[in-house]
């Protein structure tokens, strides 16, 4: 069995998916309500623990991921990684030593490189769609601005340990010159980053670190780490493995027995709900997508989240209004505040009032879940979508969505997923930074193909 750390729910949904469509049975569990008895009555292939950490203190963080490596290792895993932000968001270096530390290990490969969303790696260097990370939108992050773009100096920066790394050239040597280069540098690093130019160097390094008990980084490595070990030909036809099928998901009545997803609308009696907290500049051009397709939008104002005389008749008006509509049969999609000029504001008041960018993310997730949540309760919505980590992980926590498992794959990295405990919600938690322009309109119309 697989061990693997995620620091938010959408990253370990991310990570997931690349096993899951490879026949893998693959679970999520949240590590505040994680339950040993879960996992040993219904033993996955894949088992994920998602520490919610990426908003904490670095100590915080060190802590959430040592229990969770621990919580993998006792429950059988053999092989561990931790899944982190494909530009190193975070708390990256404490949560990959507290998972050395846990292991009693002293290295791990890095791989960050994620080509299908753009993210490529060249003589340590990050790019983010042919710009530098710090020149690209994720320099603007409210939370955690990316102001260079050396993996190698960002990680260095939080960690003790020794890093290093592995230029392109090596990689494309093919995998027995990796591996060699590997375990030489293995006896002096801790930390080893490889260069990601293309999907082809994912297949090499996937080859050259099929043996490896610890990676780290983001989740493209997994697709091909997936394919060998489920044992499936390149072409997609599974050789060998036991794991959870596109047939078996049928037979459950998870999926609809159509593979693609179409873009028609057919009218239901209820409508999907959507939420969408990110502020990345994806996610805001996804939202005006789904507008101009008819889906009904309402933003969730943060500005009057702060006025303590208007934030309750607030949340209560966007609950009335999205629950006409879905009751008409209209999807729905809420959001928080995405003008550049509202935000800034928003920050201003909030740091005047002695809050911070963190505790302001915090502040809108929280709302935007206790909508959505009384929103589903007012027209008893089971097919959900949610647009960024932080959002994603307090919309399960108030549905009481006790763990997840992973089901098809929209986009690169974009599942659908079954909640696990309690109702039967079918989900899809998506990344701010992740997907095309049309993606909620597709996630809405995969969700209604899916079966009650």
């Amino acid at each position: 069995m697989i061990g693997i750390v995620a620091d938010d729910i959408t990253g370990a949904n991310d990570i997931g998916i690349m096993y899951a469509k490879a026949g893998l049975r693959t679970d999520v569990y949240p590590l505040e309500s994680w339950d040993p008895a879960a996992a040993a009555a219904d033993r996955p292939d894949v088992l994920i623990i998602d520490t919610n950490s990426r908003l904490d203190s670095p100590g915080e963080a060190y802590n959430k991921a040592a229990a969770a490596t621990r919580a993998l290792r006792e429950a059988g895993c053999s092989r561990f990684i931790n899944k982190t932000c494909s530009v190193f968001r975070g708390n990256i270096g404490p949560e990959f030593d507290a998972m050395l530390d846990e292991l009693g290990s002293s290295f791990a490969v890095v791989v960050l490189g994620f080509p299908k969303n753009g993210r490529k790696t060249l003589e340590g260097v990050h790019y983010v769609h042919g710009k530098l990370l710090e020149e690209s939108e994720f320099r603007q992050d409210p939370v955690h601005p990316m102001t260079e773009s050396s993996l190698v100096s960002i990680l260095q920066k939080q960690t003790e340990r020794p890093v290093t790394m592995v230029p392109i050239e090596i990689i494309e040597r093919g995998p027995d010159a990796l591996r060699a280069e590997i375990d030489r540098q293995r006896l002096t690093s801790s930390y080893l980053i490889l260069d990601v130019r293309d999907q082809h160097s994912l297949r090499i390094i996937a080859e050259a670190t099929r043996n490896e008990p610890i990676l780290c980084g983001s989740s493209a490595l997994s697709e091909e780490a997936a394919v060998l070990l489920a044992g499936k030909s390149m072409d997609g036809e599974v050789k060998t493995g036991s794991g959870t099928s596109s047939a078996r998901l049928r037979d459950e009545g998870l999926i609809e027995k159509s593979h693609n997803v179409e873009l028609s609308r057919p009218a239901l009696e209820v409508g999907i709900l959507c939420a969408a907290g990110s502020l990345m500049p994806q996610t805001a051009a996804q939202i005006a997508f789904a507008r101009s397709n008819g889906v009904a939008a309402f933003e969730l104002d943060s500005l009057l989240l702060l006025q303590a005389g208007e934030k309750e008749s607030h949340l209560e008006r966007l609950v009335e209004l999205a629950s006409a509509e879905m009751r008409a049969g209209r999807d729905v999609l809420l959001h928080a505040s995405n003008e550049p000029e509202k935000v800034a504001e928003t920050k201003r008041i909030a740091k005047e009032l002695g809050s911070g960018n963190t505790d302001i993310s915090r502040v809108v997730s929280e709302a935007l879940s206790s909508v959505v949540v009384e929103v589903a309760k007012w027209t008893g919505a089971r097919k959900l979508l949610v647009a960024g980590g932080e959002t994603s992980a307090a919309v399960c926590a108030a549905l009481g969505v006790a763990g997840l498992r992973l089901l098809r794959e929209i986009e690169p990295g974009l599942p659908s997923c079954l909640a696990l405990g309690g109702v039967p919600y079918r989900l899809v938690l998506k990344s701010g930074s992740f997907g095309s322009e049309s993606f909620i309109v597709k996630a809405i119309d995969h969700l209604k193909q899916m079966l009650e």
